[in-house]
């Protein structure tokens, strides 16, 4: 536009005053002039697409950011849950009250976070399913204070059978520079011999129209809706298949991670309860109980158990107990069955060759 406005309207304003003379070479300019007015009206008619600015770049970027610190979070939860079971272990293997009260409160703060981001990777998971049942919908609605209808529909699906909004006004845009090229090139071989002063105009014109028709083409390839789409494809492909299947993925970690942490967090209030049963055992136990340890060690000594015995006279440790005037042992009648029963056995068994 800024060629057909600017530089084509002064150069054909210089040869309308140098053909002044000749009525068909200013029939000429004027069908001229007509072409670049068409070229303008066709590229005024062409959808603005400025209003729709939205630079993708940065939204990508930040995009990145975000992913690389939910990755660092994610990477940091871990090595946090994996410290808490190592220290689990070292506090219920030293059984300390401490470390285990440690313990709890880390998990705790563990098991919040695991929740938290649990629920975070659920809500981004439902509000991108919900965008991903129908994101054409969507998009056409968040842009039709942008763009028309017809050019979302037709990049969003680029068929067949969707008309190409911007076909017609290049398509004229086009045959209008192609005829101004033909003329140029007419008047180039015209009026050259007769007006060699007008060649210098003529070949600017020219050379304006080339860079025209170059734009041109390069325009009809950026407005083409199959570059446009297939990069729309690829990226609902990665939102709505690898980007939900990654936010489950993240949301059944966390739900496994807080399982494991209530677990944990039984087991560790489980070892308390016994701990302190067995503090309370260890309490009750008498100390003259002869199967106490701390009794079994104490009748390690020998010559204190004897002393014990004979009341702590050592005049009566290494005596025999016969002629001591010491009574005989007493049984009771169920000590005396089980006695009288092992004798007849034993009766049975040798015979009478050692009965008294």
């Amino acid at each position: 536009m800024d060629n057909a406005e600017s530089g084509l309207k002064q150069h054909l304003e210089r040869l309308d005053e140098l053909f002044s003379t000749r009525p068909d070479l200013l029939q000429a300019l004027r069908f001229m002039q007509l072409m670049v007015n068409n070229v303008i009206q066709e590229m005024t008619a062409l959808p603005d697409l400025r209003a729709a600015n939205t630079d993708l770049g940065i939204v990508a970027d930040q995009t990145a950011v975000v992913e690389y610190y939910r990755w660092l979070t994610y990477l940091l939860l871990l090595i946090f849950d994996l410290v808490i079971c190592l220290t689990m272990c070292l506090g219920m293997a030293k059984q300390s009250r401490w470390l285990l009260i440690l313990i709890m409160g880390l998990v705790m703060l563990s098991m919040i976070l695991s929740w938290v981001s649990l629920g975070a990777g659920l809500a981004t998971a439902v509000g991108t399913s919900d965008f991903c049942v129908s994101p054409d919908k969507f998009i056409v609605n968040q842009t039709k204070d942008l763009i028309t209808a017809d050019v979302a529909h037709y990049y969003l699906f680029c068929s067949p059978n969707l008309p190409n909004p911007f076909q017609t006004s290049l398509t004229i845009c086009q045959r209008s520079v192609t005829t101004m090229q033909i003329q140029i090139q007419n008047l180039l071989r015209l009026t050259t011999p007769i007006f060699p002063s007008a060649e210098k105009d003529l070949l600017g014109i020219q050379r304006l129209l080339n860079s025209t028709e170059f734009s041109l083409h390069q325009l009809t390839a950026l407005l083409d809706c199959r570059g446009i789409h297939k990069d729309y494809v690829d990226a609902l492909i990665g939102m709505c298949y690898d980007g939900v299947e990654g936010l489950l993925y993240l949301s059944l970690f966390s739900l496994l991670a807080a399982c494991a942490l209530s677990a944990m967090l039984c087991t560790i209030l489980r070892v308390w309860t016994l701990m302190g049963t067995r503090d309370r055992e260890y309490d009750d136990i008498d100390e003259e109980d002869p199967f106490n340890p701390q009794a079994r060690r104490l009748s390690y000594n020998p010559r204190r158990n004897q002393a014990m015995l004979f009341g702590g006279n050592p005049r009566y440790e290494n005596m025999p107990l016969i002629g001591r005037g010491s009574p005989p042992p007493s049984y009771s009648p169920s000590m005396r069955t089980p006695y009288m029963s092992i004798t007849e056995a034993q009766i049975r068994h040798f015979g009478t060759d050692f009965q008294i």
